[in-house]
């Protein structure tokens, strides 16, 4: 057991340290939740959408990938943001604008303004998970990272466990305007809670001194502004991060796989209704939330905290999730409804788990001060997937008029996000200008 790991126990055992950084972790939860609401709701109204705007897949795929463009060119500068003017007042101004385009999107007449609305809802949604996870760096100590990193970005999962079946029974007897309008409600009501609740540890009057002490010298990222040279060009010339990138192109590939085609694919493939397809895809997402906070979360923190190495705890979670992934190609050629959920969710639970460890390694690995721009910069791979993957299941399925084409690329794919943790990432450290050598930096 490490000294440190002794001294937090001895601040558990002399104090009542409280739980008040679960509160945080909860909210970290729901702003996860929202914005994903705000992706399912698409996905779960796209039957309706297609035949209400005269859509073919690609069209749809088009559709679906347009919030990721914007929400991908606004990481980085979101990451920067977030930096300078931290977590508080960014993620504020976004969560107050986050309901606007979801509510006018209801009002949509044509596939222009429809694209449109998707645009500006990247922008408005992009600061919200390296938000998520530079607080999660700032509330949580180390020894508990797995499991706080686990619990917000679970609600992207739990987004689709309830968010699906409800929007699949709000579009069946209420329109597909009516899941947008859902939406942009829940939007408001979380923004309310957030500006009342949520702030710095050292700023919060709800924090105890003995958890605040707790959280700092358990290993919780500093507040703080970055060395000298020590900026986005330092961390993209780190084969860790690239590594890292690789990694998580592969995971979102899938993922937004799921998130945007799984609906339909059980009512082009399987011929079920808009209800029935709601209910079957909410299964594999129940599974795969609950075995990330257990797996990823939990479980991996259990392992750190029995003394085994946590870089190899991460990155072997992270592998074996990736690897399970694979098993969606079983579902393309599955002669039942029920064989088919079985492959996806032995394939979604495995990505699940393994977005636990993804999340958790920026703030562990980011220099002081640049959680943001790691945070960020990571999530710029996976919304390049996000943005492709929609738009090549849905030429896929044209061209072929199956969807087994496309999950075999997914399955190649994430082969290669096993390559990059395995061969690229090296250890899970902090990087450090000290560390510049050629085997963990990027030849100028």
């Amino acid at each position: 057991m490490s000294s440190l790991t002794k001294n937090l126990d001895a601040i558990r055992q002399n104090n009542k340290i409280g739980h008040f950084r679960y509160t945080i972790g909860v909210t970290l939860f729901g702003m996860q939740l929202i914005n994903y609401f705000d992706r399912v709701n698409l996905s779960t109204a796209g039957p309706s959408m297609m035949s209400y705007f005269h859509m073919s897949s690609t069209e749809f795929g088009i559709v679906s990938s347009a919030f990721t463009w914007t929400y991908m060119i606004m990481q980085i500068p979101s990451g920067l943001i977030l930096d300078k003017i931290g977590v508080k007042w960014v993620s504020r101004v976004s969560s107050a604008l986050w309901a606007i385009p979801t509510f006018l999107t209801a009002f949509v007449s044509g596939l222009g303004p429809l694209i449109l609305l998707r645009v500006l809802l990247g922008v408005v949604e992009a600061p919200n998970t390296p938000a998520g996870s530079k607080a999660a760096g700032y509330w949580f100590p180390l020894r508990e990272r797995g499991l706080a990193t686990a619990l917000y970005d679970s609600g992207t999962k739990f987004a689709n466990v309830i968010g699906v079946p409800v929007c699949a029974f709000l579009v069946l007897h209420y329109g597909w305007q009516s899941a947008f309008f859902f939406t942009a409600i829940m939007s408001v009501i979380f923004s309310l809670w957030y500006w009342i609740i949520y702030r710095n540890p050292r700023e919060s009057s709800h924090l105890s001194k003995a958890e605040l002490e707790y959280i700092e010298q358990g290993g919780a990222q500093e507040d703080a502004q970055p060395e000298p040279g020590v900026n986005l060009w330092f961390v993209l010339r780190q084969r860790k991060m690239w590594g890292l990138m690789l990694g998580n192109f592969a995971y979102n590939y899938a993922t937004f796989m799921f998130l945007t085609w799984l609906p339909s694919f059980f009512v082009k493939t399987l011929n079920l209704d808009i209800q029935q397809s709601g209910f079957m895809t909410a299964i594999p997402w129940l599974f795969g939330f609950i075995a990330e906070i257990i797996v990823g979360g939990w479980f991996v923190d259990h392992l750190i905290k029995r003394g085994l190495d946590a870089s190899k705890v991460r990155k072997t979670t992270i592998v074996i999730g990736l690897s399970m992934g694979i098993a969606l190609v079983g579902a393309a050629y599955s002669p039942s409804v029920w064989i088919a959920v079985i492959w996806f969710t032995i394939a979604l639970t495995g990505v699940c788990v393994s977005a636990a460890g993804f999340w958790a390694i920026p703030s562990i690995i980011a220099p002081t001060g640049l959680v943001g721009v790691v945070s960020s910069t990571m999530n710029v791979s996976g919304m390049i997937a996000a943005i492709i993957t929609p738009i090549i299941t849905g030429a896929a399925v044209d061209a072929t008029g199956s969807f087994a084409t496309a999950f075999i690329l997914i399955g190649v794919v994430l082969v290669l996000g096993v390559f990059g943790i395995l061969v690229l990432m090296g250890p899970i450290e902090q990087m450090h200008p000290e560390r510049n050598d050629s085997n963990a930096t990027i030849s100028r």
